[in-house]
């Protein structure tokens, strides 16, 4: 496992965040997505392969903490140094008034919760989870510069946003003398459309690290669904695909099948998986350091994600894959 600086910091990551927002939730069946000693089974499945970034958020799991509390329990056992750890904060934790969002109270009530359930005293990145439109963003940012200050957060981290929140943010903290964003965490693959370029853009310009959630399209770019007869999508029973209703609106499109279709052709010549690939076109972001975060189920899929830390793609294998994003390699017939 190769590591990189994050971003504008001097902190060190592995070149794969592993996700773990299926950590003790619940589905709609009642089923647990990831029991605890599942969960316990991939932490240490990472850990062997090199991955020292780990991230949460304290809304994960049912009931929501669940999924600090057994990283917390996990890392218990390790030396807490060697680890990067994320969590996040916006989320509902209550039935109150003030039990979401990002106003001081809500914060100062919810680092304290995230720490107590990771078993630490610091955290390593600690997110905006989303935008609050109810509160100041002054306020937040002057409450989670206090954070930093007092030792409890080392960087802070912006989840989903439009690029116009996120320079708003930026502008606000330095005019106000408040810690900034180093970390971002915007949904962001290989299939995207361009809503997120202005996104990415900020981030390149102001050294920002991208950590992207559903790398993989939710599992789309894995290359285990095909076009039906009537123009959809179909995959393997019990997928994602299969049991989700608004799979294909939120992840599907004519971008989507022309990248992957290319990103199997790669795949194919280098002997690897089409997962593979994608994440491994992210990796190599030139613009800004990018950091997948990758929700593997099983440590068989962890392992497989892992690998594609341990090749390169060429320059031609880029490009074609930039180009079927763009449509740059159509023509009309």
């Amino acid at each position: 496992m190769e590591y990189v600086t994050l971003g504008n910091t001097g902190t060190k990551v592995s070149q794969l965040c592993l996700g773990t927002w299926r950590f003790g939730r619940e589905a709609d069946s009642g089923e647990v997505e990831t029991t605890k000693r599942e969960a316990h089974r991939l932490l240490d499945r990472a850990w062997e392969q090199g991955v020292n970034f780990v991230d949460t958020a304290n809304v994960y799991g049912t009931p929501s903490g669940t999924s600090e509390e057994w990283i917390g329990d996990w890392i218990a056992d390790y030396d807490r140094e060697d680890f990067v750890l994320a969590s996040k904060v916006y989320g509902s934790m209550g039935e109150g008034p003030n039990d979401s969002g990002l106003s001081r109270k809500h914060i100062r009530r919810q680092i304290d919760g995230t720490l107590d359930r990771l078993g630490t005293d610091y955290l390593d990145v600690y997110y905006i989870h989303r935008w609050d439109d109810e509160t100041p963003i002054a306020e937040t940012l002057d409450t989670l510069t206090n954070l930093v200050e007092e030792g409890k957060v080392n960087y802070l981290g912006a989840s989903t946003m439009a690029a116009w929140k996120l320079t708003k943010a930026l502008w606000t903290a330095d005019v106000e003398d408040h810690a900034r964003f180093d970390v971002t965490q915007p949904m962001f693959h290989a299939a995207a459309g361009e809503d997120v370029a202005d996104y990415l853009d900020v981030c390149a310009d102001q050294d920002l690290a991208v950590c992207p959630y559903s790398p993989l399209a939710g599992g789309f770019l894995t290359g285990k669904y095909e076009r039906d007869d009537s123009g959809g999508v179909t995959g393997p029973e019990g997928s994602r695909a299969d049991l989700d209703d608004q799979f294909a609106d939120y992840y599907v499109s004519e971008r989507g099948w022309q990248v992957l279709d290319e990103i199997r052709d790669v795949a194919d010549e280098l002997d690897r998986t089409p997962a593979q690939v994608a994440l491994r076109w992210l990796i190599e972001r030139e613009a800004f350091t990018c950091t997948p975060i990758v929700g593997a189920r099983t440590t068989d899929q962890l392992d497989e994600n892992v690998g594609a830390t341990e090749f390169s793609l060429s320059d031609n294998q880029r490009t074609r894959i930039d180009d079927a994003r763009t449509g740059a390699g159509d023509t009309d017939d």
